[in-house]
């Protein structure tokens, strides 16, 4: 397996199981229930669109930030890695860890639920923003940041696919099969957790192993 198929797999597979429509799938059913099917569709699309240009920013901008505020890809991994297993943690326990809307607040959210809480954070959560600047940042070369951007776009447009349909396919898997797929989207979570955080703490190791005879010798 090369590079690029090996960075194509870890992006896509890690940016679906965060980003995870089939929870977000019954949240946006009971958002949307009372509307009817054009605007549902119009809602789902408009909430991908936003949280695609949310990611797109954050990922292509987030070196910059790191640089201003003089901030390590390596913290920002371990830190990534602990959010990760605390989400993967509540998806292998089929809790939906998104924003709750109270049937009350419907009303008010109607107009612009496609945004929030759609878009951000359900869709364009914590996770997905960390794993966005996380995977640009180990980019090599300019066709692994396409390769990552197509694969928001792509990972959006499933997205997309399974809201519009979300009626159907919630009947045809019902809520064990959904809990099911939960779970197991867990785990993977959990184990891209551990690689985001064995890839952080390394370096600070071995920069650490690297100072500290030259350190011994200055005192000496």
């Amino acid at each position: 397996m090369d590079l690029y198929t090996s960075f194509l797999l870890l992006s896509l597979t890690s940016f679906f199981t965060l980003i995870n429509p089939l929870a977000i799938m019954p949240i946006f059913m009971s958002m949307t229930a009372d509307l009817e099917a054009q605007k549902k569709v119009y809602t789902a699309r408009k909430a991908v669109i936003v949280s695609f240009f949310t990611l797109l920013i954050f990922s292509t901008t987030g070196e910059w930030v790191f640089h201003f505020f003089n901030i390590s890809i390596n913290s920002l991994k371990i830190v990534g890695g602990v959010i990760f297993i605390l989400m993967g943690q509540d998806m292998l326990q089929a809790r939906l860890v998104r924003t709750k809307v109270d049937k009350a607040d419907v009303d008010t959210y109607v107009n612009d639920i496609s945004i929030t809480p759609l878009a951000i954070p359900m869709i364009c959560g914590p996770g997905a923003i960390t794993n966005g600047i996380v995977l640009m940042e180990s980019t090599t070369n300019f066709i692994e940041k396409i390769i990552l951007i197509v694969v928001i776009a792509v990972v959006l447009l499933l997205t997309y696919i399974v809201l519009v349909h979300s009626t159907a396919i919630y009947r045809w898997i019902g809520p064990t099969g959904n809990n099911v797929l939960m779970r197991l989207m867990g785990l993977i979570v959990m184990v891209i957790a551990i690689e985001f955080m064995v890839s952080g703490i390394t370096p600070i190791i071995r920069q650490i192993l690297k100072i500290s005879p030259l350190a011994v010798s200055r005192v000496l």
